[in-house]
């Protein structure tokens, strides 16, 4: 006899739960920022993507309100209907001048960018290669796109280039410009190498990197001082540095061009919110104009990188505002991210699937909001609630 959806469905999720892999959302009663309202407590955010401090800024709230008064609120429909206001044609050259690109094209998310971009760009008879740890949308992309689907080993050139030479038809190489569960950078430079020996085309998220790594916030591409021909493709979010909601894709006139003509992503789906954009475009006036953002952060970064070491936490290598603590043990990855929360820090859990087996970790991110003294805390409490779990898993 077949089980009933809900029966089937409940035994699913109480084998997550057994396994530690069980997610759960907190609702959060307070705006954006380095000091979060949760079922009434105060805590210190450590996990959020918001590395600027610009989802609250008020300059950017401020933008975002006049803009509501001049567009409304919603977009009305698809850009290519009449959904494309000023405010989404003045961001979207505002971009491409920021990223160095002939042109640049909004999307709703960056998963329908990733999407988007490369189904357009591949399909059958086709092949595209991926790094193993790539965010999901990115993989997602590569499997929906119909083309010859490959993962390569992390950051890993040489067996890239072993893949590379077996392919045929169009090639796309397609990376994370910064690791969003690891912290590190793709090896930039020698993929742009690779991509040219093969042929290749190569395709850079750098949805971490943009407007955060980088003297002028140019993101990984500016730091491995790669532009338009090295990186025909640039795939950049909002939601992250940029501190508001979206994602674009970046490069050639051509490039641009078939994105509007074939990603269907872009084609079949509502504009986001003008009030979206103007809001955008007062965020990239401040990553312009205030570098001091950047350098706060990799000053945390370090300062932080100093303090585990010296309490013996085992971090992964990261030079980037992501700092991940490797536990292992998903159980004991979530039983010291809820302590964290008593304690007053809200620090993410990271377990598999999003993570390899036996990787779980606790994700900890900065914002040029955070000051040392918090930093400090929370190392204090790390360490402590690190070496409790340790010991009550000796005593059983």
């Amino acid at each position: 006899m077949l089980q009933s959806l809900d029966a089937q469905l409940n035994e699913g999720l109480d084998a997550l739960a057994s396994q530690g892999l069980y997610r759960s959302r907190h609702i959060i009663e307070s705006p954006q920022g380095i000091h979060l309202q949760i079922d009434g407590k105060q805590v210190v955010n450590f996990c959020s993507n918001d590395y600027l401090g610009l989802a609250n800024h008020p300059d950017v709230v401020n933008a975002f309100r006049s803009a509501v008064d001049n567009y409304g609120v919603g977009s009305g429909s698809a850009h290519l209907i009449c959904g494309h206001s000023q405010a989404h044609h003045a961001l979207e050259e505002e971009l491409a001048e920021f990223t160095g690109r002939q042109r640049a094209l909004l999307f709703s998310t960056g998963y329908m960018a990733n999407i988007g971009a490369i189904s357009a760009l591949v399909g059958r008879g086709d092949a595209v290669f991926e790094d193993r740890l790539n965010h999901a949308s990115l993989l997602d992309g590569g499997l929906l796109s119909g083309a010859k689907f490959k993962r390569y080993a992390h950051a890993d050139v040489e067996n890239l280039k072993a893949s590379l030479t077996q392919a045929s038809g169009n090639k796309l190489i397609v990376t994370d410009g910064v690791f969003s569960m690891d912290g590190d950078f793709a090896p930039l430079a020698l993929l742009a190498e690779v991509a040219t020996q093969h042929r290749a085309w190569l395709m850079v998220d750098d949805a971490h990197g943009l407007g955060v790594i980088g003297e002028s916030g140019g993101g990984v591409l500016e730091f491995s001082k790669l532009g338009q021909v090295e990186v025909p493709v640039l795939i950049g979010t909002l939601g992250k540095g940029f501190g508001t909601s979206g994602a674009f894709v970046a490069g050639s006139e051509a490039l641009i061009e078939t994105l509007i003509q074939k990603a269907r992503t872009y084609v079949y789906t509502t504009a986001l919110p003008a009030a979206i954009a103007e809001a955008t475009r007062a965020s990239l006036r401040i990553i312009i104009a205030e570098p001091w953002r950047r350098e706060k952060l990799l000053h945390l970064a370090q300062y932080f990188r100093l303090g585990a070491q010296q309490l013996g936490l085992q971090l992964m290598s990261s030079t980037s505002p992501i700092q991940p603590i490797v536990i292992g043990d998903s159980q004991q990855a979530v039983a010291i991210s809820k302590q964290l929360l008593n304690d007053g820090f809200l620090v993410s859990a990271i377990r598999p699937p999003t993570v390899p087996q036996g990787s779980a970790r606790l994700r900890v991110t900065f914002s040029a909001m955070h000051e040392i003294e918090q930093v400090d805390r929370l190392l204090a409490a790390i360490a402590n609630n690190l070496k409790l779990a340790r010991a009550t898993a000796s005593s059983k």
